[in-house]
């Protein structure tokens, strides 16, 4: 599967963003689905994540209440809406894809990424 990311730019704090990632081939419903940021000179850290079917996700504390993750299995999209946005979410955002239905959390049990979308938060 390949992914593209978008929806990144510059917002203010306190704002709202909404980045999608839309999936090729015909087996999206095979994935699970996670988004993922790296700030400059940090890891990349987990974000969300969302079950083939979408019944089931997990979202960070760090953004819990404030980012919700989705998934449209017509369009073959995963999207992040990120609300109450902080300075601190300024990062590079992945999206990724398990090829599983267990939902997890460690970047190292996905497969495939695309190639980031930034999202700068500051006044």
């Amino acid at each position: 599967v390949q992914l593209q990311a978008y929806g990144g730019g510059l917002v203010q704090p306190g704002g709202s963003l909404r980045l999608s990632c839309a999936a090729s081939g015909r087996t999206f419903s095979s994935y699970t689905m996670g988004w993922f940021r790296q700030a400059p000179g940090k890891e990349r850290e987990f974000v969300a994540a969302i079950s083939r079917s979408g019944g089931s996700a997990l979202h960070a504390d760090s953004v819990k209440g404030r980012f919700t993750i989705s998934r449209d299995g017509a369009k073959n999209t995963v999207d992040l809406q990120m609300n109450s946005l902080k300075p601190e979410d300024t990062a590079v955002y992945y999206c990724a894809a398990r090829n599983s239905q267990v939902v997890v959390t460690s970047k190292v049990l996905y497969e495939y990424w695309g190639q980031g979308t930034h999202v700068t938060v500051s006044s």
